[in-house]
Formats: structure tokens, C-alpha cells, sequence
């Protein structure tokens, strides 16, 4: 008895010293990022860029032990803004994200929504990416010169879809297109689809001439040649991608589109402090950085009160171009 009590004494000091931290490995709990039971929410349908964004952000923090089993689910309607109504009529639920973007900041006011993202809590910007124009891979233009020019002879028969709502990321690109071409914004037959998920079958379809979304949204269906890019809308060409940018095939058009997080309203400080957490362990973590080399995607980071403001500013800024285009 007297040899085998301070060797059990022993042991159960080993078990207290070391159980915490195999315990607490991977768990998110040394960094204070461990939300069980977070959701984040898809304001359209699955396989646009919101889509992407929330998916891929969800199994990178998963993956890097930040929090676990994150769920994703999608809630489409009116570009975004059936979403933003229910996340802000989730007041103080600390464990609900929204990915949203351009898009949504566009739809509001499109939409007049009675609920705007001033009555959101602002987690973080995630990511910036430019736009691609695409035609199916039978399409009988093969530059973007040849599509502009058949659009410019009949703008109304040249119908252009996008994933977003008059006033989105989508929609703005093509009209500031049109405008560098010498084709009044006003004749557009733009058709928009609720992300670009619901815009790819349009376009292989030939239901539209041609459409414009997110770059890593259409990654996959170009390099397996089922679509064939035009050009991107920002101010360099996309490693990997055969397309010039529209500046560099003569139009001047410098154009990007962003997404981010936000949260319900009515968050605690420390709820908000927690989101916040885990969105900054997420940029940090390799998981995330591989992400952003394989989409396509620049790294955007803003969080909390700074990324407010921005919000603040794309409001006034879709507005501004809104009336610019006279539309």
C-alpha cells in the first residue's frame, strides 16, 4: 500500500497536467474562437459566390480547429434581402453569420427593403474578386471584341444575365461595360438570377448571350472548357485565366466586387468579440490562404467598426453610380 498510493498520486498529477490541453487541442478553445452551433446563413441559391464563400469559409475553420461543425444553409429570395430580413429579425443571436456582399448592398436599395445592413452587426470583409464575362463554349463569339460589337448593333437582342439585382455586383459591371462601349445603360436587357448558380444553366443553355459573375464562381466549368471567358472587369488578368481585362481590350472599365460576414443585430460585446475572433484566427489560418490561391480571391481583411464605414460608403456609392447611369 505504502508503494502503490504516491505512484497513484503520481498518476492522477500527470492525468491533471496533461489532460487540458489534449483535451482542448484543435478545439478553438485556446484562442477563444469555439462557437457551437454557429450557422451561417446564404441569402441565394447554392453555388453562387456567397454560396462558395460561406462553404469554404465553414470547412477551413473546421478544418483548422478554430470551432466545430459549422452549418450552412441557404435562404434565397429578392437578391439577398429576404436573408438580411431574417438575420436582423434574429435579434442577439450570437451563434448566426451572414455571407453576403455588393450584392445585397445593391438589392436593398433596388428593392427598397425594409431592412438594410445598417440594422446588421459588421463582422468582417473577406475577400475582393473581379468579375468574368463568359459565353458558353458554342458560342459564336470568341473575343469580347466580337460580342460587343454584335451588342452594340442590337443592345435589346443581346440579353446579359448576372447573379445579383439591379444595383449588384453583377449588374453594375455589364452597364459600366455597355457605357465604355458607347451603349446607353437604358438599353440593356440585363437578367438577373438569384446568385450565380441559378445564372449557369442560362448561360450553357444559351438563354442568355452571355453573363457576368464572380471569377471563382465559374473556376471549374472554364478549365473543363464548358464556358469560355471573355475578359475580367478588374485592373490585372487572373493567373490561370486566357482573358484580357476590359481596360486592356479597350474599354474602360475598372470594376471588383467584395464579400464579407455580418452578424443579427443586438450581439453582446463579447458575442461580437467572439465573431470576430474566429473570422481573424480564419484569415490567419493556411486552410484560408490556400482558399484564396485556389478561387481566385484577394484578400480583402476589414473587420468590425472599420468594415461598418465601408458598408456605409458601398451604400453611397451604389447610389451614386445608380444615377450616373441614369438608371
Amino acid at each position: 500500500m505504502r508503494l502503490r498510493t504516491p505512484l497513484a498520486l503520481l498518476g492522477a498529477a500527470l492525468l491533471v497536467l496533461l489532460g487540458p490541453p489534449l483535451l482542448t487541442t484543435g478545439s478553438g478553445a485556446e484562442t477563444g474562437t469555439r462557437i457551437p452551433g454557429l450557422r451561417f446563413m446564404v441569402p441565394n441559391t447554392p453555388g453562387g459566390g456567397y454560396d462558395i464563400t460561406a462553404r469554404t469559409a465553414a470547412r477551413n475553420a473546421e478544418d483548422a480547429g478554430l470551432t466545430p461543425n459549422i452549418e450552412v444553409f441557404n435562404l434565397p429570395g429578392a437578391g439577398g434581402t429576404v436573408g438580411l430580413t431574417r438575420l436582423v429579425s434574429e435579434h442577439g443571436n450570437g451563434k448566426l453569420a451572414m455571407s453576403m456582399g455588393l450584392g445585397v448592398v445593391g438589392a436593398v436599395r433596388s428593392n427598397d427593403a425594409p431592412k438594410t445592413l445598417a440594422d446588421t452587426t459588421p463582422i468582417a470583409r473577406l475577400t475582393e474578386e473581379q468579375d468574368v464575362v463568359v459565353v458558353a463554349k458554342d458560342s459564336p463569339y470568341r473575343t469580347v471584341d466580337d460580342l460587343i460589337d454584335a451588342w452594340k448593333a442590337d443592345p435589346g437582342k443581346l440579353p446579359v444575365g448576372g447573379g445579383s439585382a439591379p444595383g449588384g455586383p453583377d449588374h453594375l459591371a455589364p452597364m459600366l461595360m455597355a457605357r465604355a462601349a458607347g451603349i446607353s445603360p437604358k438599353d440593356v436587357n440585363y437578367i438577373p438570377f438569384d446568385g450565380g448558380g441559378e445564372l449557369l444553366a442560362s448561360i450553357l443553355g444559351n438563354k442568355v448571350a452571355f453573363g457576368v459573375s464572380g471569377v471563382g464562381e465559374y473556376l471549374d466549368q472554364i478549365k473543363s472548357g464548358e464556358l469560355r471567358p471573355l475578359a475580367v472587369t478588374g485592373p490585372e488578368r487572373v493567373d490561370g485565366l486566357d482573358a484580357p481585362t476590359l481596360r486592356e481590350a479597350g474599354y474602360d472599365v475598372n470594376f471588383t466586387n467584395w464579400r464579407g460576414i455580418v452578424a443579427p443585430p443586438g450581439l453582446t460585446d463579447a458575442e461580437r468579440d467572439k465573431l470576430v475572433r474566429l473570422i481573424e484566427a480564419l484569415h490567419d489560418s493556411p486552410e484560408w490562404r490556400r482558399s484564396l490561391r485556389e478561387n481566385g480571391w484577394d484578400d480583402a481583411f476589414l473587420t468590425g467598426d472599420r468594415f461598418g464605414a465601408f458598408l456605409d460608403a458601398q451604400d453611397r456609392r451604389v447610389v451614386s453610380v445608380l444615377k450616373e447611369l441614369g438608371l
